[in-house]
């Protein structure tokens, strides 16, 4: 039986007429953060991009294990760091049966959709991942890749079948998921997946808003984060948030904690205005650019750095 990471993984379920475990060779320094497994269960691997409410993903039954790793200091590129480990399954005689970067994939709406271990273990730019899913055999594996501003994150899920349910005759890898709910005419993510989220690591980045350089006001059009959050907020009441404002290292410092306020005021707003939030439920500051992400010495890095982050801070008294 197959099994993925970077090391040797323990063997969760013996049959002779397997292939011998393979082990990926990740880069110096990966320690393992976290580690789950199942003799048997369902899972959905995703093998297209998020869109018109829904995934497209192949439904299978079996053998299933998740490993999260971490690699600390590490400033290469998520390509960088997934492009070795795609190579290495090529190699090996898997077939790539789907693969994207960030906002190809679908964006926040796809990253929700997938199955992943939990904050910190496995860390999720929304602004920055890849995914791929390939298959050999009976064997299939997902890997998903994203970093923070000086780590990299690695997720792989490997699967081996047992039973795989009917796909659709139009369609022999895929089938869609159900679609998500719509809240104030916007696909919103799955209401738990976000409080999971903002309840674990305690802020989530709203990386489908987007500010251009110098620029205050949110455009107009559907978020699915601003959905999502809001959904959030009426299904706890008693909850109350920040939003705080980020910038690049564009200018002076007070001016950009001006502008970072104002970019969570604007944020704020349309919340209220557009997804009907309680105005007490919700704050708005600024931070300029005193938390970066990532370099401001690239355009990369200034657009990344520019962004609106949600930070649950308490419940109402």
């Amino acid at each position: 039986m197959t099994r993925l990471a970077g090391f040797a993984l323990a063997t969760l379920i013996a049959a002779p007429a397997l292939a011998e475990p393979l082990a990926l060779s990740l880069p110096g320094g990966a320690t393992q953060s976290a580690q789950a497994s199942s003799p048997a269960t369902s899972y959905a691997l995703a093998v297209g991009p998020w869109q018109d409410g829904a995934i497209e993903h192949i439904a299978l039954e079996g053998a299933r294990s998740d490993t999260a790793w971490r690699l600390r200091a590490n400033q290469n590129t998520t390509l960088q760091i997934l492009a070795p480990l795609r190579d290495q399954l090529t190699e090996a005689g898997y077939t790539l049966l789907y693969e994207c970067d960030t906002d190809a994939c679908g964006g926040f709406d796809f990253r929700y959709a997938l199955d992943l271990l939990p904050e910190p273990s496995m860390h999720v730019d929304l602004g920055d991942f890849r995914y791929l899913a390939a298959r050999k055999g009976e064997e299939y594996v997902a890997i998903t890749v994203s970093r923070s501003s000086e780590s990299g994150f690695i997720q792989i899920t490997d699967l081996s079948v047992q039973d795989v349910t009917p796909a659709r005759p139009d369609n022999p890898l895929a089938t869609p998921l159900p679609a998500a709910p719509l809240t104030t005419n916007a696909t919103a993510t799955p209401p738990s997946a976000f409080a999971r989220a903002l309840e674990t690591r305690g802020s989530v980045a709203l990386d489908d808003l987007d500010f251009p350089s110098g620029a205050a006001t949110l455009g107009p059009g559907e978020f699915a984060s601003l959905a999502a959050l809001a959904e959030f907020l009426k299904a706890n009441p008693d909850m109350q948030v920040m939003l705080v404002g980020h910038t690049d290292a564009v200018g002076s410092l007070a001016a950009n904690i001006a502008l970072s306020k104002k970019r969570a005021q604007s944020v704020r707003s349309k919340l209220i205005s557009d997804y009907g939030t309680d105005p007490a439920q919700v704050s708005a500051e600024g931070a300029g650019f005193l938390a970066p992400r990532a370099s401001s010495l690239t355009k990369e890095g200034r657009e990344k750095n520019r962004r609106v982050e949600v930070v649950l801070t308490s419940t109402r008294s």
